[in-house]
């Protein structure tokens, strides 16, 4: 189990022109990108696709071969949920036949288009927490959420809320690693037996990471009321979010990524 190479969460401080880029307009095109993914469905947007990950992380100054690793551990995922589309989606030429499994030409299709889809999720993903700050992201989620404080929603807890979360996928991953290794030092082998007796040994490490959570937890919440922190109040923020000249010549070209995906379907 790689989760050390989880890299969603994780911030790699930088100077780059997509680290100068504004949250907000680096959270606008993550998700329309993942919602652009569903509008791909032949090789030609796909790669169009990929063309503009790749041209993203070039700017970014950012390995390749890091977002690789960092895939690893969602690869098992991955091909669970391509095998399911090849084995039981059905439609055109009949490959293989055996009771209720088959492999036709559609399913295929389908399982590749799930697995290109899963890669460019993931890859724009780490992209966006690897070039933004937490803080960036939390101010970034606050003022693109401020129209919903119309319905009294408390929009600064939620963004905190997430931003937090999002901080601390890889500090929990790096933990479980840790645990992982001191249990294996008692003798623990966690791919030994059936499905119920591996089961069984990951008991040993949820109970110490629900402890470690629920303490660390507590001691943030300590740390930030010291500090005077109070989310319903009118705060101020050090660094005020301004849209400038890169920001919107990113935003121009995402519109023309659009436009090229929606032509290439046609």
């Amino acid at each position: 189990m790689n989760v050390d190479r989880l890299l969603i969460g994780r911030y790699l401080p930088g100077k780059t022109l997509i680290h100068r880029l504004d949250p907000r307009v680096k959270l606008v095109i993550t998700l329309a990108f993942i919602f652009l993914t569903f509008f791909a469905d032949n090789w030609q947007s796909n790669l169009l696709l990929f063309a503009f990950i790749f041209f993203c992380v070039l700017i970014a100054k950012i390995r390749f071969g890091f977002f690789l690793n960092g895939l690893r551990p969602m690869l098992w995922l991955i091909i669970f949920t391509v095998m399911m589309q090849v084995l039981f989606l059905t439609g055109g030429h009949l490959y293989w036949h055996w009771g209720w499994l088959t492999i036709s030409q559609y399913g295929i299709n389908s399982g590749i288009i799930v697995f290109l889809r899963f890669v460019l999720i993931i890859f724009i993903s780490t992209l966006l927490t690897l070039t933004t700050s937490p803080t960036n992201l939390a101010n970034g989620l606050s003022s693109l959420l401020k129209p919903l404080k119309f319905f009294h929603l408390p929009i600064d807890e939620i963004s905190l809320m997430l931003a937090l979360s999002l901080r601390f996928v890889p500090t929990l991953m790096d933990e479980t690693g840790k645990i992982m290794n001191a249990q294996r030092a008692r003798g623990v082998d966690f791919g030994e037996g059936n499905i119920f007796q591996q089961m069984r040994s990951l008991v040993p490490i949820f109970i110490p990471q629900f402890i470690a959570s629920f303490n660390r937890a507590d001691e943030l919440a300590t740390a930030m009321e010291s500090r005077g922190y109070r989310g319903a109040a009118k705060r101020t923020k050090f660094n005020r979010l301004k849209f400038k000249v890169n920001d919107w010549i990113a935003c121009l070209i995402f519109v023309f990524l659009i436009f090229a995906i929606y032509f290439l379907r046609k």
